[in-house]
């Protein structure tokens, strides 16, 4: 519970910052006249039976209008033993992430040409930052459920899931691109193509 505490503390700080520094008065007339939709369930768990193992529910400028230009939004993500939230990147923020429940490990890999991986084992309680645009991923690695809360930098932090993009795009990308670009044969490629633009759609 202290670590919801601590992310709802994160959000707030964040939106009084955002308050005390704006000179154009919309922001917050427009969070107070979608305060009425806020999202609630938060702590009801999610289905995690799906082939990573994990659930995502955001909470950003799609769910809550009034967070337009506020700069913050916030995700649940729960996790099935063993289950990953696989590598991704948000190209609009940076991400706090604290471990509800459970025993995560995460890590993030910072940009070319060091490409350096950072890793940690996140227990309840434990807090971790991914910078902004990163790789960087969580696995589940008990044997119970996991549940952790994350806050983001942008109403909008977009996210781009690594191999959903690159073998499930549609169109489907040249297969002698991937299969130079990953060192695979082509039919490893076109049978990992086949089987992502399948999940994406």
């Amino acid at each position: 519970m202290k670590g919801v505490q601590f992310l709802v503390a994160f959000v707030f700080l964040a939106l009084a910052s955002s308050f005390a520094t704006a000179s154009d008065p919309s922001p917050l007339q427009d969070f107070c006249v979608a305060i009425d939709e806020y999202k609630s369930g938060l702590n009801v768990p999610r289905n995690t039976s799906n082939p990573v193992g994990s659930t995502v529910t955001p909470v950003n400028v799609a769910q809550i209008a009034g967070l337009n230009t506020l700069g913050v939004s916030l995700v649940r993500i729960d996790y099935a033993p063993y289950g990953q939230n696989p590598p991704h990147t948000h190209p609009r923020a940076s991400e706090i992430l604290v471990v509800q429940e459970g025993t995560l490990y995460v890590g993030f890999v910072t940009s070319n040409p060091e490409n350096k991986l950072f890793t940690k084992v996140l227990n309840k309680g434990d807090v971790f930052v991914f910078p902004v645009g990163l790789i960087h991923f969580q696995f589940n690695i008990g044997k119970t459920n996991a549940v952790a809360f994350a806050g983001l930098s942008s109403q909008n932090p977009g996210v781009i899931t690594i191999a959903n993009a690159v073998f499930g795009s549609d169109p489907a990308i040249n297969p002698d691109v991937l299969a130079r670009a990953f060192q695979l044969g082509q039919k490893v490629v076109k049978s990992l193509q086949a089987k992502f633009w399948w999940d994406n759609n």
